[in-house]
C-alpha cells in the first residue's frame, strides 16, 4: 500500500467535516452574510448616499420601535400565540401620550407610566378572551385590534405636537451619529434575551409553544404562561408607543397599524438565522435591520414607496416558509 493510499481513508471524513461544518455555518449565520452583501452592493450602486454617517444613523436610529415591537410580539409567538393587536396597542399608546400630555399637560413620566399600564391592561383583556373565554387568538386580538383602532381615534383624531422637550430630547439627540432610540431598543432586546434565554419563565415559553398538553403534564401553569405571554407583548408594544412619541415629538392616530406587518416579518425572518428553526431575540434584531437595509438601498435606487409594502409581505411568506422548514430539520 502507497503512501497515497494510507492517507486516502483519512481525507474523506475530513473532508464531509469540513462540508458540515460550512453548511452548519451557512444555515446559522447566512442571513448576516446576505445581509452584508445587500449593504456592499448598495455602496457600490449609491456612491455617496448609501453609506453616509446620516444615513446609518438614520437606518439604525428608525428601526428602534420596530425592534421593541417585534420583542414584544415575540414573546406571544413563542408561547404559541397570534398577537395582531401589537400595532394597534402601539397606536393607542402614542395617543395616550399626545392626549394627556400635549394637550392636558399632565407629567411626562406619569403619562409614561400610564401609557404602558394601558398596554398591560391590554394584555390582559386578550389573555381574558384568549385564556380564558378560549377564543383563539387570531381572531381575539383581530377584535381587539379594531376595537383599539376606535379608541384611539376617540381619544384624537387629530396630530399632536408640543409634547414635553426633555422627553423629546431622548428621542431625538444622537450618540455617535446614531439616535438614543438606537441604544434602549438594544438595552430592551439585551433584557428580552435573558428572560427567555435564562429565566424558568422564558423555557416554559418555549415548552408552552411547542406543546400545551404536555407542557401541562410536566407541571407548567399553561394558562398563566400564557397570559404572561400576551401581557409581555402588549406592554412592549404600548413601551413602543411611548419610544416613538419621544422619537417624533408628535403623535397620531393613524401611525400604529403600520408596524404590525414588518413587526411579524422581523419575528419569524430572525428563526432563519443565529437559531434556525427557533424563534430568537437576535434573529429578530437582526431581521428588522435585514429588511429595513433593503428598502432603503431601493428605495435610493430609484424604487417607488409601494416597495417596502411588497419588500415586507414578500419577506414574510418567505420567512414562515424558511422557518418550518428549518425546524423541520431541527
Amino acid at each position: 500500500m502507497t503512501a497515497t493510499d494510507t492517507k486516502t481513508p483519512d481525507a474523506a471524513p475530513e473532508s464531509r467535516t469540513g462540508a458540515h461544518l460550512l453548511q452548519a455555518l451557512g444555515s446559522k449565520y447566512g442571513l448576516i452574510l446576505v445581509w452584508a452583501a445587500m449593504a456592499l452592493t448598495f455602496t457600490i450602486l449609491a456612491p455617496g448616499r448609501f453609506l453616509t454617517s446620516q444615513n446609518m444613523g438614520n437606518i439604525f436610529g428608525s428601526q428602534a420601535v420596530l425592534v421593541v415591537v417585534a420583542m414584544g410580539l415575540l414573546f406571544a409567538v413563542v408561547a404559541g400565540e397570534w398577537d395582531l393587536s401589537v400595532g394597534a396597542t402601539l397606536g393607542l399608546s402614542l395617543t395616550l401620550v399626545g392626549k394627556l400630555n400635549g394637550v392636558l399637560g399632565w407629567n411626562i413620566w406619569l403619562v409614561v407610566v400610564l401609557a404602558v399600564l394601558a398596554g398591560a391592561l391590554v394584555g390582559l383583556a386578550n389573555a381574558f378572551f384568549i385564556v380564558i373565554a378560549d377564543v383563539p387568538s387570531l381572531i381575539a386580538t383581530l377584535g381587539m385590534s379594531t376595537l383599539l383602532a376606535g379608541v384611539t381615534y376617540g381619544i384624537s383624531n387629530v396630530t399632536v405636537a408640543g409634547l414635553d422637550e426633555t422627553f423629546v430630547g431622548l428621542g431625538q439627540h444622537r450618540f455617535l451619529s446614531i439616535p438614543l432610540p438606537f441604544y434602549y431598543c438594544l438595552l430592551i432586546a439585551l433584557a428580552s434575551w435573558y428572560v427567555l434565554r435564562w429565566t424558568p419563565f422564558g423555557r416554559h415559553l418555549y415548552f408552552v409553544g411547542s406543546g400545551r398538553e404536555v407542557a401541562r403534564l410536566s407541571g407548567i401553569r399553561v394558562g398563566r404562561v400564557r397570559t404572561l405571554a400576551l401581557v409581555a407583548s402588549a406592554a412592549l408594544s404600548a413601551l413602543a408607543g411611548v419610544l416613538l412619541a419621544s422619537s417624533l415629538g408628535a403623535t397620531g392616530p393613524s401611525i400604529g397599524a403600520t408596524y404590525l406587518l414588518p413587526a411579524f416579518a422581523a419575528v419569524f425572518l430572525g428563526a432563519t438565522t443565529i437559531a434556525p428553526g427557533h424563534l430568537n431575540v437576535w434573529g429578530a434584531v437582526v431581521a428588522v435591520y435585514f429588511l429595513i437595509t433593503g428598502i432603503t438601498g431601493l428605495q435610493l435606487l430609484g424604487a417607488e414607496s409601494y416597495i417596502q409594502q411588497i419588500f415586507y409581505g414578500g419577506i414574510l411568506l418567505a420567512a414562515v416558509a424558511v422557518s418550518r422548514q428549518a425546524k423541520g430539520r431541527t
